[in-house]
This record gives structure tokens, sequence and C-alpha cells, in this order.
């Protein structure tokens, strides 16, 4: 009943015939026949196609979470016999957003592929949400991210503070009366955001300006309007929302207005007199670099030593 649920399955994933038939490298013609054939043998369909895009009958949805159980299963065993082989082979799928694709996983990897050069390694780089779909599901071994994840589903290993700064184009004319507030860029590459004797910055000093913010849902979002409602209730004037932190940094350095950026990517950014960071006082503006992990998984040989690494 199961025979083809791999081609069913990455269907499923891409909600999108001709999209996983280009992850499978095999023309849609024959995808479509494949399914239609583990349709036929389970005796009911699994995709209603009369919607665009197509969507899971009630009974594909179950049909779905069975072969998530038989792959979990299988993804176990795999898992088991390569740690008996003692890190000879194996997996390890890594997933993370531009910012940690970029500038985090980086060097971690390349320690880790120095120490243990037979293991495949992949990462997966996409929004939060897909990435959490897509650990949920056992296509990820492991999810670095800057928000909370459910504790009753994920377990977590700490990797590091994120503080989120005020970053100001330095033409603004509201800087003129800020200077005791000011940090360069030099400031927070020595981490002297961190110093408490650095004053915060009043926001309300901002309200002619310009802010540019993350699109609603997002973790920097949120904290960005609680901040600015607990300074005051002080209202941003929104010019643009965005998708990523550094598309946010980017748009600040060339006049397009005042964003809310993280520490780890403003210290890897090279050096530039375009902009002016401020400190933030407010709780939620530290937040917590994790690795997640999902909850009652087998735990293997790669990840054990992958985490001891981080």
């Amino acid at each position: 009943m199961f025979q083809g649920m791999h081609y069913v399955y990455e269907v499923y994933k891409e909600m999108s015939f001709s999209k996983a038939a280009r992850n499978l490298f095999i023309s849609q013609p024959s995808l479509s026949a494949a399914v239609k054939k583990a349709e036929d043998r389970i005796g009911f369909p699994v995709f209603d196609r009369s919607t665009n895009p197509i969507r899971l009958t009630r009974l594909g949805e179950e049909y779905i979470r069975s072969v998530e159980n038989i792959m979990d299963v299988e993804h176990r065993f795999r898992n088991y016999v390569n740690d008996i082989q003692g890190l000879k082979s194996g997996n390890m799928a890594i997933g993370g957003t531009n910012l940690f694709a970029s500038y985090v996983l980086p060097p971690l990897l390349s320690r880790f592929t120095e120490s243990y050069p037979l293991i495949r390694v992949s990462l997966v780089e996409a929004a939060t949400s897909e990435l959490e779909d897509r650990l949920f599901a056992g296509f990820l071994d492991l999810l670095i991210d800057n928000r909370t994840m459910d504790p009753l589903i994920y377990e977590k290993t700490f990797f590091c503070q994120e503080h989120l700064l005020l970053v100001v184009p330095s033409h603004f004319s509201s800087n003129e009366k800020l200077k005791d507030y000011a940090l360069s860029l030099s400031d927070v590459k020595a981490g002297r955001h961190l110093d408490r004797s650095v004053p915060p910055v009043p926001l309300e000093a901002f309200k002619e300006d310009a802010f540019l913010l993350l699109k609603s849902g997002n973790d920097t979002r949120n904290r960005a309007e609680k901040i600015c409602r607990d300074s005051g209730h002080f209202a941003p004037r929104i010019k643009l929302e965005l998708e990523q932190q550094i598309t946010a940094y980017n748009l600040s350095r060339y006049g397009m207005g005042i964003s809310f950026n993280g520490d780890i990517l403003i210290r890897h950014m090279p050096k530039d007199h375009s902009l002016i960071y401020y400190r933030l006082p407010y709780p939620e503006a530290v937040r917590d670099v994790n690795f997640y992990y999902k909850r009652n998984r087998y735990m293997t040989r790669v990840l054990s030593e992958f985490l001891k690494l981080v």
C-alpha cells in the first residue's frame, strides 16, 4: 500500500506536480503516472486535483501522516546503523534563515566537516515558518533560530544571545541631538552596546523619521513593536515592510529609513560611516539564539558531535 509513497510525499511537500517532478529529476507525466498508480493501490485519491493549487483529500491527510511515521522509522534505523559505523558515514540537515545561513552556520559547518569529512551535510535556507514545517516533518535535523519554539515539541541547545539595536542613517537630522547616545560600527563590534553605562536612546526623538520594519509575524517585528509601545506608546512611521534583516539594514545604509537589527548581523558588516547605532534598553531587545531539534527523536552521534562543537 505504501509503494511509491516518496513520490506522493514530494508532491504533498510542493503541492505541485511540476515542482515535485523537478525535485525528483523525472518528467511530470512520469510522476503523475507514479502517483496515480500509488492511489490505485491505496484505493482512493490522495489529492484533490480540482483545486489550484491541489490539496489533500481527507483520506489523503491520514495517508500522509502514516507516510511520515514510516519515514521517521526509516530515519531512526538509518541513523542507528550510521552510529554503529562510528561516523564513517551519515547525514545531517540544518535549516536557517538568510541571517544564520550566511553569517553563523558557515564557520560552524566548516569546522565540523573538517573533523568529519565523510558526513554529508545539507544546509536549507528559507523562512522560519517553512523551516519549522520541515523540522517537524523530519526533513531537517536541526534548526537555528532566534525565536521561541514550542517546548512540548522541540528541545534546544543554546548558542548565543542577540541584541537588537536601532540603526539610523547618519544624515538624519534627528541624530544631531543624540550624540551622547550614538554608537559607531566599531563600538558595536567591540561590544560597547552591551555596556549598561551606555544610555538607551529615547525613541520619541525619531517621531518624524521613516522606519523600515520586517513584516508582521516576524519575531524582530514583534519585538520592535513591543519596544515602541513600552517607549511611551511611540508609533513609528512605517515606510516599508520587508522580509529580511539584511534588506532592512542595506536600505538604512542608503538612507531609506531607520531599522531594527541584531548585533549578529551588524558585527559582520564592513566598515561604513553611513549609519549610527543606538542601544535599546528593553527586555525585548535581547533574545536567545538556539539550535532546535524534535523531541523523542533518535539523537544520532552526528548531531551529538555537532552540538558539542556548538
